[in-house]
This record gives C-alpha cells, structure tokens and sequence, in this order.
C-alpha cells in the first residue's frame, strides 16, 4: 500500500487535512470572506453580543471578532509556515552535508550546533528580538536562528540512516558524482521523514509565533493576529472571558491538528508501525 493510500485510509488523517486545507482558504479568502474590515473600529459598539452582523461579537473597540480571526490566521498560519519551510530548508542542507560528508565538514557543522543548541531556544529568540528590535520581520529571523540547529542535527542523523545502504555504497563505488547521489537517492529517502519532522513541529512553530506576539514582540497593533487578540483580550478577562476563548480555541485546535497530521504522516510512511501491524494482523 502506498503512502496515500495509507495516509486517505486514516479518518484520522483525513480529518487533520480537512481542517488544515480550511484554515489556509479561510486565511486567503479573508478579504472576501469577512464580513468587516478587521482595523475598523467603532466604540459605541464594543463588547457586543453575538448577532448575524457580528458572529462572534465584538472586542473592546468594537472590531468584528471573525473579521479579526480570518484576519489572523493569514498572520499566524502563514508566518509559521513561512518561518518553518525557511528553517527546515537550512537544517536539511546542511544536516545532508554533514550525514553525507562526514569528517571535518559534519564536525564543523556539529561543533557549531553545538553552541547554538546549548542555549534555549526561547531566551535566544528574547535576546535576539532584544538586539534587531521588536516586529514580524525580527521575529522570523530570531526564530530560524534559534531553530536551525535543532533540525540540522535531527537530519544528520536520518541522512546517516541510509548513507550506509547498499546502493548509496554501489552508487559510490560506481563513479557516480556527490550531487547526483544526493539529489537522487539521499534526498528521496529522507523527504518522508524530514516532511514528518516538520510537520510534528509545525504546532510548536505556531506556539512560538502566537506567545512572542502575546507578549508584544511580534505583530503589532492594529494587525489582527491570534497571539496578539489574546493580548489585547487579557485585560478583560474578568468582564469578557469569551474575548480570549475566540483566539485561544483557534491556536488549540490548529496546534492538535498539526501535531496529529504528523502522527499520522508518521504512521504513513512507516508501515511496521504498531497501528497498520495491528490492521494487517486484524486483516
């Protein structure tokens, strides 16, 4: 059974897709799709009720809460993307060239992935925000920063897996070039699990981006972005717990979704996997 079949075959998996291909569509479509302009504010109407106008209601300016939602997955979604196809592009050229190369190339790479993992990655983003200043912008670059080594490594060490195949050593053995090993078997190889290790960490990318901006320190006002509602929602807690609900609900089930689609993926590309040996057995 191939990958998709196995991947199609999961409700579970199925489901995570579901959810995840709405998100992006509602955060594309969100100019067309949300009833209000998200940076319109009106005070006469804050913290008002759910209506047909306002489906969610309204925060303390009186912005419409699913305009600024639509609105705010464009920022935490694709930014997290972004961020994260940025870093896991880094860590796997050089985390191929350290498990293909060996030697004084992959101690190099390790030695300085060393330093930068000996710090946590949180502190290195808050000194490095601290240093570039505060926005989106600074806040993508203090996370590939803080990110890449971690993914460098975990790659090394998947491209060391299969550099001791057979016919990675037969390719060698018959003259074939570097690039041509890499492109053509190294890369295939590892992309099921380098997709997998991305996607397993695609939750904690989102995390990362929605706290810095709770905090202040990534989107700033008037911008609509889910860590940055939770921000603004905090002062009214007491009054109006359902202000911070609305956005921490959406950052709850996208997290879980991304986190069970790499399972998923996980299981997809691994068919030993306790779950499909269960099925075969069962079958």
């Amino acid at each position: 059974m191939s990958v998709l079949k196995r991947l199609f075959s999961d409700k579970i998996a199925v489901f995570c897709m579901i959810v995840i291909a709405a998100v992006i569509i509602v955060a594309i479509g969100a100019p067309v799709l949300a009833p209000h302009d998200p940076a319109e504010i009106d005070v006469t109407n804050k913290f008002a009720a759910m209506s047909v106008e306002y489906p969610l209601g309204t925060d303390q300016l009186g912005r419409c809460l699913l305009s600024r939602m639509m609105y705010g997955a464009r920022a935490t979604i694709f930014v997290s993307l972004y961020t994260m196809a940025i870093t896991i592009f880094i860590g796997s050229v050089l985390g191929i060239l350290a498990g293909f190369f060996r030697g004084w190339v992959d101690e190099v790479i390790m030695r300085i992935c060393d330093i930068m993992l000996s710090f946590p990655s949180e502190v290195m983003i808050l000194s490095i925000i601290g240093v570039l200043g505060i926005g989106m912008k600074n806040l993508v670059i203090a996370t590939i920063i803080a990110k890449w080594a971690w993914y460098t490594r975990m790659i090394r060490s998947i491209v060391i897996q299969y550099n001791d195949k057979n016919y990675i050593r037969f390719s060698k053995v018959a003259g074939c070039s570097n690039w041509h090993i890499i492109t053509k078997h190294i890369l295939p190889s590892t992309l099921g699990e380098i997709a997998v290790l991305a996607t397993l960490d695609m939750g904690g990318i989102i995390l990362n981006i929605s706290a810095m901006s709770f905090l202040g320190l990534g989107v700033q006002p008037p911008t609509a972005e889910w860590g940055m509602m939770l921000n603004e929602a905090k002062t009214v807690l007491m009054l109006h717990p359902s202000q911070m609900m609305v956005p921490g609900i959406a950052i709850l089930i996208v997290v879980a979704v991304f986190n069970f689609f790499g399972d998923c993926l996980q299981d997809a590309f691994n068919p030993k996997h306790s779950s499909y040996k269960k099925k075969a057995v069962n079958e």
